[in-house]
Order: structure tokens, then sequence, then C-alpha cells
């Protein structure tokens, strides 16, 4: 085998080896993290070549490794090559990998044979049909018996899916599969942050986002080889919880917007029908009367439906990989309209509430139980200068994003080392 040591973005930690039989100029790339995985590495990289093999596709092995235990060295040996790094999170692997990546395609997964990488074919057929991502799926392939714990299978891996799929209008069947591949254009585009086992969830969540040409193939998941223990076992019982709250924590923070937007107009319209409705005076519904206390209520309502909403609006735009919001919202919300219009509903809502401080006054200082009609219309009006004023602040925040996440961000790609 060669070596040769390079910097990846500035970063002098990681070196590369090359091994002797490297292949030129590869069609699809395997790009793996592995920790101390010497049990199996050397088959790994067998089923690698196999599946390469049998899919007619030539294609490249990248273990980015961070092994204490020479998975390294067996890894080249074997005919892959390896990018050796410091111990910095499953996510940050791949993040490390990406400016090392050749091919135009890429497959992920683990090290562990868990999954059978000698049945590569769906994902290369996927990718020659144009499609940007393929996501693994062990519910429409297989599933050996022991290799998932029942808590996992029947609960978690399935109750989290569903979130997912409720949240984004997806129709995944399995999305911790850790077997997936994705174009190296598309890799590049998604910009991933995380860091950790959360990685896995932001892709799915980005892909979504991005509105990638996406399709589900068949994996074969295999149970950990005798003598081994999974990452979560070696990290103890409470490791399995935290993935999955970080996952979670993943699915809602790029799917902010599924708890705002939709929420926030339903808000809204409830507090309206409680607010106008009686503006003049109370205001019976069968056998309800909205009073001035039903009319705070509204207020209330529509003060937080409102903001909800627009803070959704705002969440759109920042996660918008295809510019379709920015577009929508700078059309619905232009700067100077939504500002006159912020600005009208102030002025009209204060000349509203001048009555009710006209009462005050006149009541010395106190409210008493005077409630007058023009208290139900100051009601209103207090309304009208909550909303205007949300209204433009969010135009102002709302622009500023758009501005703010339509800069350029160049990457540094490194097309060949070694």
């Amino acid at each position: 085998m060669t070596s040769s040591t390079a910097p990846v973005l500035d970063d002098p930690e990681i070196e590369l080896l090359v091994p002797a039989n490297d292949v030129v100029d590869p069609e699809i790339s395997i790009v793996i993290p592995a920790l101390n995985e010497r049990l199996t590495i050397e088959d790994f990289v067998a089923w690698c070549h196999e599946g390469l093999e049998a899919a007619g596709v030539r294609g490249e092995i990248v273990i980015v490794d961070s092994s204490t235990d020479g998975t390294a060295e067996m890894a080249v040996a074997a005919g892959a090559r390896v990018l050796r790094v410091p111990k910095r999170g499953l996510g940050r692997a791949y993040l490390d990998a990406i400016p090392y990546i050749r091919a135009p395609w890429v497959v992920m997964g683990d090290a562990d044979c868990t999954y059978d990488f000698r049945l590569l074919s769906p994902f290369v057929e996927a990718f020659r049909e144009g499609f940007e991502y393929v996501m693994g799926s062990r519910w429409k392939g297989s599933i050996e018996p022991g290799a998932m714990p029942r808590l996992h299978q029947y609960f978690g891996t399935p109750g989290t899916t569903w979130i997912l799929n409720r949240v984004y209008g997806s129709r995944f069947s399995d999305i911790h599969c850790g077997m997936r591949g994705i174009t190296r254009d598309a890799l590049v585009r998604m910009d991933l942050h995380s860091q950790s086992w959360e990685y896995a969830s932001e892709m799915v969540l980005k892909s979504v986002h991005m509105q990638l040409r996406t399709a589900e193939v068949p994996v074969r998941f295999l149970k950990d080889r005798d003598g081994r223990l999974s990452h979560h076992k070696r990290s103890g019982w409470f490791s399995p919880w935290q993935a999955a709250w970080i996952n979670l924590r993943a699915m809602f923070v790029y799917g902010s917007d599924f708890f705002l937007f939709k929420p926030g107009i339903l808000l809204m319209l409830i507090g309206a029908l409680l607010t106008l409705p009686a503006s003049f005076g109370e205001f019976a519904v069968g056998p309800v009367t909205l009073s001035l206390n039903w009319q705070f209520l509204g207020v209330a309502t529509l003060a937080v439906g409102a903001q909800a909403f627009f803070l959704g609006c705002i969440a759109q735009v920042l996660f918008d990989y295809t510019g379709r919001y920015k577009k929508r919202w700078e059309r619905i919300f232009p700067y100077s309209r939504s500002v006159l219009i912020a600005f009208l509903l102030v002025v009209v809502g204060i000349g509203l509430a001048i009555p009710l401080l006209v009462t005050y006054i006149d009541n010395d200082l106190r409210l008493g139980h005077v409630v007058a009609p023009q208290n139900h219309l100051a009601v209103t009006g207090l309304a009208a200068v909550i909303v205007g004023f949300q209204l433009f602040v969010s135009t102002l925040v709302l622009h500023a994003t758009v501005v703010a996440t339509t800069r350029g961000r160049p990457f540094v790609h490194r097309h060949d080392q070694g």
C-alpha cells in the first residue's frame, strides 16, 4: 500500500491511505465510518468488492477510521482507501470524507457486516434511473432474527418513522436504516451539520426539504457476529435512548414549521371568530354569549396564532433549498405593502382603543363594571395593534432571512488525493 497525508479544509489531522490496487475514476464510492472493527473489516471490504462486481459498477471503498485496533491497516490491505481521522462523531466522519469522495454516487453504511453490501445492485439501478437519494429499507428487505432489539423493531423505528412521515408528508418505511445512497452533488448541497447519530435524520429531512428524487430499496439486515458488541451496547444502556432523543430533536428542528404554520392559521381563525363578532357589543351564538371576557380570550388566541404563523413562514424560508418558499412569501408579503398594512392596522387599532382610555379616565382611572359597546370595539382595536406590530416585525425578519439564506457558500472540492 501507499499513503499520503493531506489536510481537509485546513485539518492537518486527517491522513489518507491508498491501497496498491486503487481504482481509477470510480462510478460509485462506498463511504463507511469505522471504530475498532477488526473483527469484521476484512469480510466487509470483501463484501463490498463482491457487491460492486455483481452490480457491474466500478467503485471505491472509503473507510473513515478512528480505530486503535489495526482496523485501518487491515482495510487498506483488503483493498480499501482509508481516511485516518480523530474520533469526533459518526456524522463528523461523513463530513470529513466529503472532499475525498471521487465518484458521483455515494453509498453509506456500517462496517460491522450487519448490512449486506453484497447486495448493491438495487442502489446502482436506482442511481442509473436518475434517483438522487436512495434509502434502504429493512422492512422491504429482511431482518435476521436477533438482529434488532424488539423495542427498536416493534416500537422505536416504526414510531419515529410514523412521526417523521406525519410531520414532513413523506412515505418512508425505515428512516433509521443505516444503508443509504445519495449523489455526491446532493450530498454537498445538503450542507450537513450533525456531528453524531442525528446525521441520519438530518439527511432524511433535508432530502425532503430539497425535494430530491427519492427511491426506497430493500436491504438485508444481519445480526452482530459472535464476540462483537454494537456501538450502542459499548456505550451503555442509555445510548439508544439518547440516540432516539437527538434524532427526534433533529426531526422537530428541521420540521419546525409543522408545529407553527398550520396551527398558527387555526389559532388565528379561532381568535378572529371570538373577537370580531362581538366588536359592537355582546353577541349570542346559540346558548353561548360572546362577552368582553370571550373577546380577551380571542385576542390572546389571535396573538399566539399570528406569532406562530409568521414564525412558520420564516422557518419555511430557513429550510428552503428550492427557492419555492422564498418566492411565495416575498410575493405574499412584499416589503412596502406589508409595512403599510401594518402601519394602518396599528393606527386604526389605536383609534378604536381611544374610547377605552376615555372610559378609564372618566371612571377615575378604573374600568369598573362599565361594559359599553365602545369597550368591545376597543378590544378589537387592541387586536389590530398586536397583529399590525407582528406583521411589521415579521416582515423585517422574513426579508432579512431571505437575504441571509441566499448568500453563496463556496465548498472546497479535493477531487483526488494520493
